[in-house]
């Protein structure tokens, strides 16, 4: 008979391989709405199955219908429950050696602050932009086990990686002259498009670009408006994320870019 034990470490075995083959799967779901429902059985079970038939099921009818926010390539963020906030508030407060009357209103309009200042103590740290930007890394029930295993140290080394792809990516869109910057980067967070070119209206051009680039299964991004002005959002941030992950999201960007310009050019 098969032992919990067993089980429990053939469910951990699974998870491992997932993430450690998280990149071979399409960043967002490819299957057609409604494609689970052919996969099931009219009724439940009578029977139990086996735990290798259930996690069979995971991987061949469950995977395929997941957006991987886990994945290296994901630079979209989700929003973090208020108790999860609360926690990692704290840690951060912890990390920068502040007070929490602090993190309000002090880097609303001075991000910079905090990136060049990050290594020194009684740092003031902007609360709100690093709920947004660090939030889907936490779930509320995952929450004291990363902060046993994580620790501050790591969780302050993660911070100032992240930052440091920022900037990376930030550079790579300023060299090509067809991008513009929209608003100035905010810690992990650019917002770019590709400038208006030959009567082309600029915010349906990048509404292309994004439809392009997120259909190819390679990355995950997402869109905002400024002053009516449709951009393309891309936050730094996954647990996976390497240099790499940006080169390639960049060299996506330019080969989705080109396709697009030919196809609206008049």
């Amino acid at each position: 008979m098969v032992s919990f034990k067993d089980e429990s470490k053939a469910v951990i075995d699974f998870i491992a391989d997932y993430y450690k083959n998280i990149e071979k799967y399409p960043v967002q779901s490819k299957v057609q709405p409604g494609y689970l429902s052919s996969t099931l059985p009219d009724s439940a079970p009578y029977s139990p199955d086996s735990l290798e038939d259930v996690l069979n099921d995971v991987s061949e009818t469950i995977l395929p219908g997941l957006t991987h926010w886990q994945s290296p390539s994901f630079f979209a963020y989700y929003q973090a429950s208020s108790s999860t906030a609360g926690f990692l508030g704290e840690m951060l407060c912890s990390a920068f050696n502040v007070e929490p009357r602090f993190l309000i209103d002090s880097l609303s309009s001075n991000p910079e602050y905090l990136e060049n200042n990050a290594s020194k103590s009684n740092v003031v740290v902007d609360y709100k932009d690093w709920q947004v930007t660090l939030s889907r890394r936490f779930r509320a029930l995952k929450l004291w086990i990363v902060i046993r295993r994580h620790g501050v140290e790591n969780l302050m080394r993660h911070i100032r990686t992240d930052v440091d792809l920022g900037k990376q990516f930030e550079a790579l869109i300023a060299e090509d002259e067809r991008f513009e910057i929209v608003v100035p980067r905010r810690i992990v967070l650019v917002f770019f498009r590709l400038k208006p070119k030959h009567g082309l209206d600029g915010n349906e051009l990048n509404r292309k670009l994004l439809d392009a680039i997120n259909s190819s299964g390679r990355a995950f991004l997402t869109q905002g408006v400024v002053a009516g002005i449709y951009a393309i959002r891309c936050v730094v941030g996954a647990t996976l994320t390497e240099e790499r992950h940006m080169k390639d999201l960049w060299n996506l960007i330019q080969e989705k870019a080109r396709l697009v310009l030919l196809q609206c050019s008049p």
